[in-house]
């Protein structure tokens, strides 16, 4: 009988007749065979009853026998070679799954990086810094290059066997429970526990900490694990590994530190907050005594060095000022993380941020009246952010409502409506009923209560009239009005088939739908807002993205601009209205609870929103009042006297060291401006614009002193008759 194969189950088989007795594969297996029987003897030798050729075939089929037997030395009716070959190949199995997964979980490689995200430094584009923002980390230490005693006085309060175990110390934990100090984990599974696990207390987690802490000793040396552990170790204060905490604490380089100064460090890693020298001094000099006694105990020193040992005297240098933060730079930080490098030590990036414009910004937007939140948003058409205010004081709400607030855009969503019906060839001059909706379910009203027969395209989005923008988007469809959205930029959520989706009932926010603006003002979308410049690429990686690009075409853009520039010149914008070309729609939602104004003028597009927290209306505000007054403001200061300025290139500088500007707070030109007498002969004094005009008369003569950041200046003031002079220019 054939053995079975251990892999594979066969279907069972009568069982042939048993042959009369084994044969030998060889010419001979003993003297019985004769020359002479080589034709059936070799298939039926001889068997002597009681002979030893007999007792051995009668071995063979014992044991044969036995290799077949269904039971009694098996397992479930299998033999136990099936069971043993199948058992070492589940383990073989089971190695290769669990290589695998530390491979993907616990790579090597992330052990070499900081576990806190370095501090980084934000510059606007002219260099001023704005925001710091990260953990201090500095270079990692070689334990080669460290004096014995510290690296002695970690392994005495941590780890006390690191050299000699592999990973996980039974001893140390047994030792750690019978003393209440030495620390339970070794250095090995505090390095896995930091690096590539969450700080959750759970069976599950310790048993992978164990499991990485064997990988992490089977493919690096001891050294190395140990300086991985040191260099991204938490010390308290915002500061990560043994340099930066030397350094902080001390001034001075690992490699010279003073034994009291090493025990006193290794001392905080338990509880950095809590032993935190420059907070809580008598503590850390409490732990550092436990550290130089475990240090004896464990023979690093002598009792008499211990008792030598003093608590060491801080020397912590002042470090540069740090920001509470900024509305920009709390939207900006996230994407200078993914642009900067991995590794350890400080950055510095250079962001788009404009200081003049972030100023400007800062001024028009203090007249908000009452206790109305705001926000703004000034980019460039390509979309690079210029200038961001999310609310009246980022110390009391830093929650940014040009990015994070969700609200709705009222009448400048039309863009979207009037933009896909010149999509689908209609003009500016074609008409639309523009009476009163009074059947159906929803029935808007006009602001006003103004209606007419029919209406202009062109008229009916500079007058911002609600029941033509329900027809017209019933005529064009509401899919095709949200394709003309989505090609835009926006990804909000957007109701289709909702006839209010015409007046802008589906939220967003201001930045997205102000970057929605910014692709028509430069005819190129979708526009992504960023905080950093793009780099300059190579004609292939343009050549791509001018596939990923749509634009309108000329005449659909321009008859898009005409019933833009109509809105602000002899519409509801009419308070945004520039000596030069400007585009825009105010928007108002239901009850006055949002009033925004966007528009485009020069190289800036702007978006400006007011409203409440809360939700509630807002008294008197539309979009065509506060917003439009902040928006022509900004342009008008910006902009300057009919030109636009020429965009400032931000470059790649290093961080100056100054004091941060948060550019939110306000500053001196923040005052109010005030006018009042200063005489009975009708001098008066003027404040505001950043500086103060005194305007008197001199002999008959009307004159105006402006002092100023520029100096002192004269000019004539107004005659008598109220006509003004011809300017005269400054000095």
């Amino acid at each position: 009988m054939s053995l079975r194969s251990p892999w594979f189950r066969r279907k069972p088989m009568t069982e042939p007749a048993p042959h009369a007795g084994y044969f030998a594969l060889h010419d001979r297996f003993d003297d019985d065979y004769g020359e002479d029987e080589r034709d059936d003897s070799v298939l039926r030798p001889r068997h002597r009853a009681g002979g030893a050729t007999g007792d051995r075939f009668d071995d063979w089929d014992r044991r044969l026998d036995s290799l077949d037997a269904p039971s009694g030395k098996g397992w479930l009716g299998r033999p136990r070679r099936w069971w043993i070959v199948r058992g070492i190949a589940a383990m073989l199995a089971l190695f290769m799954l669990i290589t695998a997964w530390l491979a993907v979980t616990a790579p090597l490689s992330k052990s070499l990086q900081p576990i806190a995200a370095p501090q980084l430094t934000l510059l606007a584009s002219d260099g001023t810094p704005i925001a710091r923002n990260g953990a201090v980390i500095d270079k990692p230490v070689e334990v080669a290059k460290l004096p014995p005693h510290v690296v002695e006085a970690f392994l005495a309060i941590e780890d006390r066997r690191f050299y000699s175990h592999w990973g996980v110390d039974p001893r140390g934990l047994a030792r750690a429970a019978w003393t209440g100090y030495g620390g339970g984990s070794t250095i090995t599974q505090q390095l896995a526990k930091f690096t590539f696990l969450t700080p959750e207390q759970t069976l599950t987690r310790k048993a992978r900490e164990m499991l990485i802490a064997f990988w992490l000793e089977a493919w690096l040396t001891k050294d190395e694990i140990l300086e991985r552990y040191l260099s991204n170790t938490y010390f308290g204060d915002n500061i990560y590994g043994l340099r930066a905490a030397s350094l902080h604490y001390f001034y001075r380089q690992p490699e010279r530190l003073r034994p009291e100064q090493a025990a006193m460090l290794a001392g905080l890693v338990q509880a950095p907050s809590r032993y935190a020298p420059t907070r809580h001094y008598d503590r850390a000099a409490k732990r550092m005594g436990l550290v130089v006694a475990s240090m004896v105990d464990a023979g690093y020193i002598t009792p008499a060095e211990a008792q030598a040992m003093r608590p060491p005297r801080l020397d912590v240098r002042p470090a540069k000022s740090l920001p509470t933060g900024t509305y920009f730079a709390d939207w900006a930080l996230p994407q200078g993380r993914r642009l900067a490098e991995a590794g350890y030590g400080g950055q510095t990036l250079t962001t788009t941020l404009d200081s003049r414009l972030q100023a400007i910004a800062r001024r028009v937007t203090a007249r908000v009246p009452g206790n109305a939140q705001l926000a703004l948003v000034a980019m460039r058409p390509n979309g690079e952010v210029v200038a961001m205010i999310g609310g009246k004081d980022y110390a009391r709400s830093p929650f940014n409502r040009a990015t994070q607030a969700r609200r709705q855009p009222g009448s400048t969503f039309k863009l979207f409506v009037w933009l896909a019906a010149l999509r689908e060839g209609m003009t500016p001059g074609d008409r639309i009923d523009n009476s009163a909706i009074t059947t159906g379910g929803y029935q808007p009203k006009n602001a006003g209560g103004n209606y007419s027969d029919s209406i202009t395209l062109e008229d009916a989005f500079a007058r911002s009239s609600n029941v033509a923008a329900v027809r017209l988007l019933k005529t064009v469809g509401s899919e095709k009005v949200i394709a003309t959205a989505r090609d835009l930029g926006v990804r909000s959520p957007l109701a289709e088939g909702d006839p209010s989706l015409a007046l802008g009932t589906s939220t967003m926010t201001l930045l997205e739908l102000t970057s929605a603006y910014a692709g028509v003002a430069g005819n190129s979308f979708p526009v992504v807002p960023r905080a950093f410049a793009t780099p300059e690429k190579g004609w292939l990686a343009r050549a791509w993205d001018w596939t990923n690009q749509e634009s309108l075409s000329r005449r659909t853009h321009g008859d898009m601009e005409r019933m833009m520039r109509a809105a602000i010149n002899r519409g509801t914008g009419r308070a945004a209205s520039l000596s030069v070309a400007n585009f825009g729609k105010t928007g108002t939602t239901q009850d006055n609870r949002d009033a925004l104004f966007v528009g485009y003028a020069g190289d800036l597009v702007v978006g400006v929103w007011v409203g409440n927290d809360d939700n509630t209306p807002l008294a008197g505000v539309s979009g065509g009042t506060v917003p439009a007054r902040i928006w022509r403001d900004f342009m008008v200061q910006a902009l300057g006297r009919g030109a636009a300025r020429p965009a400032p290139v931000p470059d790649q500088r290093d961080d100056p060291g100054t004091p941060v500007e948060p550019m939110d707070v306000p500053g001196p030109a923040d005052i109010p401006s005030a006018e009042f007498p200063i005489d009975g002969q009708g001098s008066r004094v003027r404040i505001g614009g950043e500086g103060v005009t005194v305007s008197t008369d001199v002999e008959g003569v009307p004159l105006d002193l402006r002092i100023d950041r520029d100096g002192l200046r004269v000019t004539p003031g107004p005659s008598p008759t109220g006509q003004p002079p011809p300017a005269v220019p400054p000095q």
